[in-house]
């Protein structure tokens, strides 16, 4: 018996407004620059954290899709997490031309970060100071913190306790740290397993996972720029094509339609330069 198929939804794309709703919400310059790259050249994930300098043309702006990486699945894989393929989808390479003030700003980051031209030109972040923040040595006395919320059943508890965090609730700092306690005596005490060492996945070169990306960068940023639908970052492929066609921010149709973006696509092409370009120009 055959099933009834499903429509399918329609992509959502997003407008040059919203982009920089996004790209103003990133907190760090390196992830901005990332995301303006990605909307402005339509690279794949693997191809865009797969760039480093000497693909970049900063004379002629124009940017070289030699290669991309392959995050492997833990389950199958005991080796290492990432493999670089000597050539991207299609196995051909491609030449992206990127707009003037893409090619200063990259070749800004480079010169700030002094990579050389072999380093990625988006790579992990190390991570400054503490790990994670220490909870106070002495507690304070829930009496003196007041009451959470009510809760879903009216219910309210007083601030720094166990019950406030479970039934309540409550994430502030005292109920949090009351619950990091009660978690760290029992583990001391032998009655817990001690909580594996959280790892992120990356390599020597510090490769960006895509799953860091979202967790880290992407979806914060989304909260905070406050949509009010869900955008992933492989929707700025999406844009970069959508807007193409569109001809970018005054949606004059080009003269000549390119293809989908990294599908074989000409030796060169033009970028996203309207829409993306103007909204981040002055970033």
């Amino acid at each position: 018996m055959k099933t009834p198929s499903v429509a399918r939804k329609p992509v959502r794309i997003i407008t040059a407004e919203h982009y920089q709703r996004i790209h103003d919400a990133l907190d760090n310059p390196a992830m901005q620059l990332l995301v303006e790259t990605a909307i402005e050249t339509g690279l794949r994930w693997g191809e865009l954290t797969e760039l480093r300098p000497h693909d970049i043309d900063l004379t002629s702006g124009v940017i070289t899709v030699a290669r991309a990486v392959v995050q492997l699945k833990a389950a199958t894989n005991t080796g290492p997490r990432f493999r670089v393929k000597d050539y991207p989808k299609d196995a051909e390479w491609r030449h992206v031309s990127i707009a003037p003030h893409l090619v200063d700003k990259l070749r800004t980051h480079i010169a700030t970060h002094d990579l050389g031209p072999d380093a990625l030109l988006f790579s992990l972040p190390h991570r400054d100071g503490p790990a994670r923040r220490r909870r106070p040595a002495v507690l304070p006395d829930p009496t003196t913190l007041g009451m959470t919320q009510p809760n879903e059943h009216n219910r309210s508890y007083r601030h720094g306790t166990l019950t406030a965090y479970q039934a309540g609730r409550c994430r502030c700092e005292h109920c949090r740290d009351a619950t990091a306690t009660y978690r760290a005596t029992r583990r001391a005490a032998g009655r817990d397993t001690p909580r594996v060492t959280r790892t992120t996945s990356t390599d020597a070169d510090r490769h960006l996972s895509n799953d860091w990306f979202r967790h880290h960068v992407w979806n914060p940023a989304l909260t905070k720029a406050d949509l009010g639908y869900r955008v992933t970052p492989h929707g700025l492929r999406h844009a970069h094509a959508s807007w193409l066609l569109a001809g970018g921010a005054d949606h004059h149709p080009p003269a000549t339609p390119p293809r989908s973006p990294g599908h074989r696509q000409p030796e060169r092409r033009q970028s996203t330069r309207s829409s993306a370009s103007e909204a981040t120009v002055n970033s």
